[in-house]
């Protein structure tokens, strides 16, 4: 006689190529580390912005650079925007009640 194990049900994700046990949730150490990473990308766009122009060094060569070259500030924000809402999003998956679709 062959004793069955039950097989624990999984959820695939991306056609199969990440897969988990229904039930899982998300573990709490990335429920931190994701935000905080996406922060830290927030703020260094925008405290590099235009380069690293306090550079004790090189600092006045990128100020140079940047007075000849222009900036492109609009386009940093825009970018940083949607980083913002990047994390918004990120937050609510990370946040909300557990579900699958079936």
């Amino acid at each position: 006689m062959a004793t069955e194990t039950p097989k624990p049900e999984l959820h695939e994700y991306a056609g199969g190529w990440i897969t988990e046990r229904k039930g899982t949730g998300i573990p709490g150490f990335l429920k931190l580390a994701y935000p905080i990473i996406g922060v830290a990308m927030l703020t260094y766009l925008m405290i590099f912005m235009n380069g690293e122009i306090h550079h004790s060094t090189r600092g006045s060569l990128v100020q140079q650079l940047n007075a000849v070259t222009g900036n492109a500030n609009g386009f940093m924000y825009a970018i940083g925007a949607m980083i913002a809402i990047y994390l918004i999003i990120l937050m609510v998956f990370l946040f909300k009640k557990p579900g699958h679709e079936e």
